[in-house]
């Protein structure tokens, strides 16, 4: 099962944001983007989503254009993270999490026990059971962008699609989403996700999309991509991609912006 798009404009009426030749998102693979603010990330997701139309070229899912899918098989099909937003509605956490499951039952549908099974078991993955009751408006920022994460899940949809997904976590609580993104691979899960982080593409990504201007400026294995020379180019300025050791003996890859001297 692969998410695809081909010679895709994407962009809103009048206004072309970017342009992708070619992308594909095959199940058990995960691909980063990475950019800048302003460089496209998000309106080529939500136009991979089906939420915005191309301005030209298609987006298939399993070989069929998306935009011939009943919108109810295509949510069940394609689950959505977007950046966390302020709610001004009093559902509790739970509640919200079980709309990840409105393609299974229907918008009219009442919650069954599975949907919340489903629900539940999606909070204890990500550690925040204990919010259940809580009104989603009544949480922090961190824990709001969990629960969005939490609700995706409960959707056990075929593909993933994560706007910053740690944008508002701590540390730790981005090392744990790191590390269910990577589980949800190994179990066969397609994830495309943006980041402001290198480092978050070189720990789980498979490859990575490097967009600048709406353009594709590098794209390839996560390994071979992520470079001084590309990341430098991408973000207008000095980066270095060095090579740690952990005390254990690990070797992982890490990007550091090298200092600017001041102007005189």
């Amino acid at each position: 099962m692969t998410l695809a798009a081909r010679a895709l404009d994407f962009g809103f009426r009048g206004h072309l944001v970017g342009s992708v030749a070619e992308l594909d998102l095959p199940a058990g693979e995960i691909v980063c983007l990475l950019g800048p603010n302003g460089s496209g990330k998000t309106t080529l997701m939500r136009t991979l989503l089906g939420l915005v139309s191309p301005l030209a070229g298609e987006v298939t899912l399993e070989g069929r254009s998306l935009a011939a899918w009943p919108a109810r098989e295509r949510a069940a099909r394609l689950a959505y993270v977007p950046q966390a937003a302020q709610s001004y509605f009093d559902f509790s956490v739970l509640e919200m999490v079980q709309m990840g499951r409105t393609a299974h039952r229907g918008v009219f549908g009442t919650p069954g026990e599975r949907d919340r099974a489903v629900a539940m078991a999606s909070l204890e993955r990500l550690r925040i059971s204990g919010l259940a009751e809580r009104p989603i408006h009544r949480v922090s920022g961190g824990e709001c962008q969990l629960a969005l994460i939490a609700r995706a899940l409960a959707t056990e949809a075929g593909h993933l699609v994560m706007d910053e997904p740690t944008a508002n976590l701590d540390f730790g609580n981005q090392a744990l989403i790191l590390d269910e993104v990577a589980r949800l691979k190994a179990a066969g899960t397609a994830v495309l996700f943006s980041t402001h982080h290198p480092d978050h593409a070189l720990r789980i990504a498979d490859r990575v999309v490097m967009l600048r201007g709406g353009r594709v400026l590098a794209a390839g294995h996560a390994a071979d991509t992520i470079n001084s020379e590309n990341l430098s180019a991408l973000y207008g300025r000095p980066i270095d991609v060095a090579e740690l050791v952990s005390p254990d003996g690990t070797r992982r890859r890490t990007c550091v912006a090298r200092e600017v001297p001041p102007m005189h």
